[in-house]
């Protein structure tokens, strides 16, 4: 790549300042502050100077689902929102709302810092948390989201809050499938604004807009761009573990901008960081439809390969299959490597059960088609790899992961698996079942997350009806 082509490609500057909107936005965002009534939430990330003080003292708690960002700011504008219209047309569940509030208010955060540098006063008594983040020059906060818990509904008021600032937001994840899913739903939701995706060999590749859309190495083309940066599965592949596209993350925001981390399982080092009070964070410990997490049950089963060296299959097994196949149930089965996706399904023909079956993996050059035939119910049991543990959903499914305590099997990988499970409303309850020869610890440590997140859901009075039905013990 030539110098004058990698200039073109590096994109500078970003976010017009508040003071520049209109008059009108910002005087009316500080009576709403003022009074508790008028403006959105939205229309609060823009605010005269005068008003900080004002707002940093204002101490009540309500009940915010934040652990980082629980400060005055987030106070009065959680007061704010239980009646906030704007942010009501999102319909939003209330752990949804709770969450998308403290994120909303860390940006608010984020820009009376910015603020605090120039000419504006500084917050007379921000939060300890935020004092944390801004001496360590964090922008980030963590959404910390049950997988099927709707992340891409809490991301719109985020990008709305952008906007109206005069700022950009960038959404990026690490699928191109994914960006292609997301593109008619941004433009749906923000039909005036300018959207921009990309991926390699994109046709926009070239444009500027105020959403930009994009695959997570396309990271790399922009500087100081975006007020708001969005990071979708921070814990996947390929933004876990490089540390270059981590250091692009952060280089693409604005000063004062802000980075939201999305993900159901973050990383062991971020989740310390959540424990010890560094890192802004909400959790939405439960899905969209208000039911628990299925909690996994355990069944004792030998590994793959001396399954299919003994061609015989355990009928605990068999029977736990047929009963998900009476239900209606589509079936993932999971397994760690993919030349065991072959003889397993053979073995599972050969045992009888009356389903259509197939395998994939990232080596069938048929893949899309076989999902797609597994989504239609074509296909009833669908034996695949890690593979499918992100980004497919299929209403009524089941899952099975053999060898379950294997070494490729860690807990975030476990929970993502079994997050297949009970997304649809119509079928919240679905099952999941470890089968493994023994416990692992990422088993344990999985389950004991999924146990923690319904919990908490039910403390915060979250689900709609405690009617999870009873792990079932093999």
């Amino acid at each position: 790549m030539g110098k004058a082509r990698a200039c073109g490609l590096l994109v500078l500057g970003g976010a017009v300042p508040a003071a520049s909107s209109s008059q009108g936005a910002v005087s009316g965002a500080s009576d709403s502050l003022g009074s508790g009534r008028g403006a959105s939430i939205t229309d609060a990330l823009v605010f005269e100077s005068s008003d900080l003080n004002r707002m940093s003292e204002a101490r009540a708690s309500h009940g915010v689902a934040a652990f980082g960002a629980a400060s005055g700011a987030v106070a009065s504008v959680a007061a704010e929102a239980a009646a906030d219209a704007p942010l009501q047309r999102w319909g939003l569940s209330p752990a949804q709302r709770a969450a998308t509030v403290a994120a909303l208010a860390f940006m608010l955060e984020r820009q009376a810092l910015a603020l605090s540098s120039g000419a504006a006063p500084v917050l007379s008594a921000p939060s300890p948390a935020f004092l944390a983040a801004r001496d360590r020059a964090s922008r980030d906060f963590l959404l910390w989201a049950v997988t099927g818990a709707g992340k891409t509904e809490m991301i719109f008021p985020l990008i709305e809050a952008a906007l109206r600032r005069g700022g950009r937001a960038l959404v990026a994840t690490p699928r191109r499938d994914v960006v292609l899913e997301l593109d008619p739903r941004i433009r749906k939701a923000f039909p005036e604004a300018r959207v921009t995706t990309l991926y390699g060999g994109s046709p926009q590749r070239w444009e500027r807009g105020q959403i930009t859309l994009a695959t997570t190495h396309q990271l790399l083309r922009f500087a100081g761009a975006f007020e708001l940066v969005i990071v979708d599965e921070l814990d996947a592949f390929p933004y876990h573990g490089d540390p270059m596209l981590h250091a692009a993350a952060d280089r693409v925001c604005t000063p004062g901008g802000t980075r939201i981390l999305l993900s159901a399982t973050p990383p062991p080092s971020l989740q310390r960081e959540v424990r010890k009070g560094r890192l802004a964070h909400a959790r939405v410990p439960v899905r969209y439809h208000r039911h628990p997490l299925p909690e996994p049950a355990v069944l004792a089963v030998p590994a793959v390969r001396a399954l299919c060296k003994e061609r015989r299959l355990p009928r605990r097994l068999t029977t736990a299959l047929r009963e998900s196949l009476e239900r209606g149930a589509q079936i993932f089965v999971f397994v760690q490597r993919i030349r065991d996706v072959g003889p397993l399904v053979a073995l599972l023909r050969a045992a009888g059960l009356q389903a259509a079956m197939a395998g994939t993996s990232s080596k069938d050059e048929a893949r899309t088609e076989t999902v797609q035939a597994f989504r239609q119910r074509a296909v009833r049991l669908l034996v695949t790899t890690t593979i499918l543990e992100r980004g497919v959903t299929v209403p009524r499914s089941d899952v099975f992961i053999l060898d379950a305590d294997g070494p490729l099997f860690d807990a975030s990988s476990l929970v993502q698996m079994a997050g297949r499970a009970g997304r649809a409303a119509d079928d919240p309850h679905g099952r999941v079942y470890f089968c493994s020869p023994a416990r692992s610890r990422a088993q344990h440590a999985a389950i004991r997350q999924i146990r923690e997140m319904n919990k908490l859901a039910k403390r915060r009075g979250y689900l709609i009806a405690d009617d999870a039905p009873q792990r079932r013990k093999k």
